[in-house]
């Protein structure tokens, strides 16, 4: 299935928005952040809109041409996180300020990134619930692992769900480290992709 991808620009925000948001409702991760149903479907959206903020400012959104799935990318240089970064805490203010699994999952995330090489950091990925399984996913990450293979880059992401997983894994990212055990949640995995060999 050919799949037309084009970069997302601000004029796409609130498509991306709403494709994060529907995409991720039943995710472990987002579930364990904003626990209840009605609270999620209330508050996640507003996470998912700094988080398209962010990349739309710092990096770059793939989307896939009839809307139907995005893919949020850092170029991240070599050198590590600021270990006093307040991004997590200006994050949580401007999202969810009485919740402090906000600021918690953005400071649990950037101690298990690396940081010792340049890589391409897949942040978020969202396919449209009733498009999902399609391949839209995979042609998405597979547009920029091609690039990746060119420049000799590593990629790096951290899947949040045993379905995820099992894709990045097809796509030849390996488990980095241990899983991340979230304070009475799920589990995160931290995974990394070696540039294929020319």
């Amino acid at each position: 299935m050919g799949v037309v991808i084009r970069a997302a620009g601000a004029e796409d925000r609130e498509l991306v928005v709403r494709l994060l948001d529907e995409a991720f409702q039943d995710d472990p991760v987002s579930g364990w952040v904003f626990p209840g149903a009605a609270y999620r479907r209330a508050t996640h959206h507003r996470l998912m809109a700094a988080f398209a903020d962010i990349v739309l400012a710092e990096g770059w959104i793939d989307l896939a041409e009839d809307g139907s799935a995005c893919a949020l990318w850092l170029s991240v240089p070599a050198g590590g996180h600021d270990a006093d970064d307040d991004g997590p805490a200006q994050l949580r203010a401007a999202v969810d300020p009485e919740n402090d699994r906000v600021e918690l999952i953005g400071r649990l995330t950037a101690d298990i990134h690396p940081s010792d090489r340049a890589h391409a950091y897949l942040w978020m990925i969202g396919v449209d619930p009733g498009r999902q399984g399609e391949g839209l996913g995979t042609a998405l990450i597979t547009s920029v692992l091609d690039r990746c293979d060119r420049e000799g880059l590593p990629a790096y992401l951290e899947a949040s769900s045993a379905r995820s997983r099992g894709l990045y894994e097809r796509l030849g990212f390996e488990l980095l480290d241990s899983p991340l055990d979230l304070p009475d949640g799920p589990q995160m995995w931290p995974m990394w992709r070696e540039p294929a060999a020319s």
